[in-house]
């Protein structure tokens, strides 16, 4: 395997890390981070939950304006050491947990948090050839791209505070509405936000205000 050299980029004021195994930071996506920061001084107490982190620099940005701890996770154990030495670089180590696996896997059952940033994987199978720079498991979101996306929302549905507010990255509105039909019904959609490179849903609890 050919040697990977690490790039840096200016990602909201942060200087990220990472190389051409994990998907570049897109800048489009600090206006994901900005939201949830925003989100976060109205929110319960608590840490905040990023599913499919890549080199986790939503989930920093986010975070440089709190005081909240971070749990990142993601299935590819290079992305987890790049959110690693991006919180070191960010002075957030000692707020910053990257964690390897499945949700399912590293999460407990009676964590909770009062928000979860949601990145999943979003392009069909059959699109992922008009992206040939970036690594096929950071986009490939299955036959209808929402194979991974379908994971997210299960895992919003089991750890979201009762008064919590999720985000999570899409490609399209349509995506969106199709990702929430599949869902168990216990959340709601409360507003989309388009960008030029896609679209970000808020989520809270079905019952909740």
């Amino acid at each position: 395997m050919s040697l990977a050299l690490p790039e840096h980029v200016t990602f909201d004021g942060l200087d990220i890390a990472f190389d051409s195994r994990v998907l570049r930071p897109r800048p489009w996506t600090v206006a994901q981070a900005q939201w949830a920061a925003s989100l976060l001084t109205d929110l319960p107490p608590g840490p905040v939950l990023e599913l499919c982190s890549g080199a986790g620099q939503i989930g920093l940005a986010a975070a440089t304006r709190s005081q909240r701890r971070l749990v990142c996770i993601d299935v590819d154990p290079i992305a987890v050491h790049y959110t690693a030495i991006n919180a070191c670089l960010a002075g957030l180590d000692a707020r910053v947990e990257a964690r390897l696996g499945r949700v399912e896997d590293v999460l407990m059952d009676d964590e909770r948090f009062p928000l979860i940033i949601a990145d999943p994987p979003w392009v069909a199978t059959a699109e992922t050839h008009r992206y040939p720079e970036d690594p096929l498991l950071a986009i490939d979101g299955g036959r209808d791209g929402l194979s991974i996306a379908h994971d997210a929302l299960r895992a919003i549905e089991r750890h979201v505070h009762e008064a919590g507010l999720a985000l999570i990255q899409l490609g399209s509105s349509a995506q969106v509405a199709a990702l929430m039909a599949s869902g168990s019904g216990s959340l709601r959609c409360l507003e989309v936000r388009s960008y030029r490179g896609g679209v970000v849903a808020m989520l809270s609890r079905a019952f909740g205000g």
